[in-house]
Parts: C-alpha cells; sequence; structure tokens
C-alpha cells in the first residue's frame, strides 16, 4: 500500500495457515499452484504462483447495487475468490484487496486517523491474500469500500462480465514471409493485424441482471512485436498489409540483422502482445480496464549468398 499512513504489520503464521486452507477447501477457484503457497518469514506478505497469465485492469465503481447473487473476481487475474472471510473481512471491488473494520478503533489520538477522528473508520486491509507481493496494513476512510457487507452484484463485476463478453484476442498475425518461405537478412518484414472487432476493435458488449447493465467498450491500443531476436517493435497501429511493389512498411516492419540458423525448428519464434484500453458505464459508474492479448507465430531467415566469378 502507497498511503504514508497507512501502519504494515505482520499477520505471517495467520495469514499462512488461513491462505492454505482456503486453498485446500477449494475456496480459491481458478488458482492452480505450483507448490502451494509461499511464505518468506522475513517478509509482510506471501506469494502464490498461479499458472493462468493476468490481464491487468484497475476499474473503479461505486458501492453494492442490482439484484442477483454476488460474485468476486480478481481484476488482474481472473480467479474467483470468495466475496467474504471471518479473519480478512469484505472483498473490495476497487482494489481487489479484503477491507475489515478495525475493533475496537484505534484511540482518537492515533495517527492512523489523519486527523478525521470520530468520521470514518479504520480498517485492516489485506492485499497478501489476492496479490502476489500484497502487503497488508491499516487504513482510514471516510466509508466503506465497494462490496463491503453486500451480497448483490456491482456494476464493476458487471463490467468484467462484459469484459469476457467482448472475446478480445491477440493480433491474427500477417508478415511478408509466409508458411516455409524465407526472408532474408537486412530485408524489412512487415507486420500486421487482421482488423476486426475482436482483434484491433472498437467492440462493445453489455452484462445485466434485473435492474442493472453495465456496457463496455474495447479499443486495441498498440502491439508489441517480440521477433525472436532478442529485439522487438512497438506499434501503435495494426499495421499495413503488404501490397505488391511495396518495399519498407508504411507503419510497422522488423529487419532481421542475422539469420535464424541454429534457432528451434530453424525459425525465430514471434510474439505479438496487443494492448486494450476497456472502458464501461452503468449503473451510475464508470471506470476503466487495460487488459493484454498474444499471439504467436514463427518465421525463417535466410542470408543472400552472393558468388562472385572472374572470366
Amino acid at each position: 500500500m502507497d498511503d504514508p499512513h497507512v501502519r504494515c504489520r505482520s499477520e505471517h503464521a495467520m495469514l499462512t495457515a488461513v491462505l492454505v486452507a482456503l486453498a485446500a477447501s477449494g475456496l480459491l477457484t481458478g488458482i492452480a499452484t505450483a507448490g502451494g503457497v509461499t511464505c518468506d518469514p522475513g517478509k509482510q506478505f506471501c506469494l502464490i504462483e498461479v499458472e493462468q497469465p493476468g490481464n491487468p485492469g484497475q476499474p473503479s465503481q461505486p458501492g453494492d447495487v442490482g439484484a442477483g447473487p454476488r460474485t468476486c473476481v480478481v481484476s488482474s487475474t481472473g480467479v474467483s475468490v470468495p466475496c467474504s472471510s471471518d479473519h480478512f473481512g469484505w472483498f473490495n471491488d476497487g482494489d481487489d484487496c479484503y477491507w475489515r473494520r478495525v475493533e475496537p478503533p484505534p484511540p482518537a489520538t492515533d495517527s492512523i486517523w489523519q486527523g478525521h477522528h470520530p468520521a470514518g473508520a479504520v480498517y485492516s486491509v489485506s492485499c497478501a491474500a489476492t496479490h502476489p507481493n500484497g502487503v497488508d496494513g491499516w487504513v482510514w476512510a471516510a466509508a466503506d469500500p465497494p462490496g463491503y457487507g453486500g451480497t448483490g452484484v456491482t456494476p464493476a463485476q458487471l463490467a468484467q462480465q462484459a469484459l469476457a463478453q467482448l472475446a478480445l484476442t491477440g493480433p491474427a498475425i500477417r508478415m511478408t514471409i509466409e508458411g516455409d518461405e524465407h526472408g532474408l537478412v537486412g530485408l524489412p518484414v512487415w507486420l500486421w493485424t487482421e482488423v476486426g472487432p475482436t482483434t484491433w476493435g472498437p467492440n462493445s458488449a453489455t452484462a445485466a441482471v434485473p435492474g442493472l447493465s453495465v456496457t463496455a467498450t474495447a479499443q486495441a491500443r498498440q502491439v508489441v512485436w517480440e521477433m525472436g531476436d532478442g529485439r522487438s517493435e512497438t506499434c501503435k497501429n495494426p499495421g499495413t498489409p503488404y501490397y505488391t511493389g511495396g518495399v519498407t512498411s508504411p507503419t510497422c516492419q522488423h529487419i532481421y540483422e542475422q539469420s535464424s540458423a541454429g534457432q528451434a525448428n530453424e525459425a525465430f519464434p514471434v510474439t505479438a502482445t496487443t494492448t486494450w484500453d476497456v472502458t464501461w458505464t452503468g449503473g451510475g459508474a464508470s471506470g476503466a480496464l487495460t487488459v493484454t492479448r498474444q499471439s504467436t507465430a514463427s518465421v525463417r531467415i535466410g542470408e543472400m549468398q552472393v558468388l562472385i566469378t572472374q572470366e
């Protein structure tokens, strides 16, 4: 936690036991761990190794509204977690951490109040249960965070459902070199993606429960091309499809300085990662998410051999 007024405190032994119990009981659904929960005795956090890649996002949302059962999902990983815990408190949709009022509260003279006593409350905030390298601590807040004590669906949760309906993907990779063709060292390789709602956008979807609906709209911001030779290209556009007679791409390309000989399958592995900006609105609230999607391909690069003969 970055707030200078947060009082960090170690709960290593208790936190380890609770995390292990949650994992064993299946309450932390969607998490596949490699070696279970790892806790460093010298630090105030525990690590959970998650197999599936994350989709970072930081939505902003209001309190609990709407009908229907509440489900809680960590926005950065898409992992389902319990919405409440006897030890940690209530899951906060705003920061993906658990919040619990400190009872009895600290004395009015305690600096954690930031001079606000008796307004608001002091909360014990646990991010270690949901974030790798997360930290536990105390913080003052003027009001209960989103989702505190509630069981209804929040706009932010519907935004996650709308995001899933968008079915965003990585780039539909296209290059001037296809299949078993070979490119040449020193010649530009054009890079582009086919443009569509799921590969570049824009794309919109709506999720709803009785009395509440949220619409999410996604637009790709850029594609980062990892070209397998230790270098990358960042393109703020979908790229330009190759046209007959073209030499240099006007928007997105890569020039290899060495052949792919000696690489696995004699080819460079190519990974293209699209960054998507997602905005959502509904239920009197709005927010933004940033997610990434990847695609892979490979490319073979050879060297031009020049034979000079004398007569």
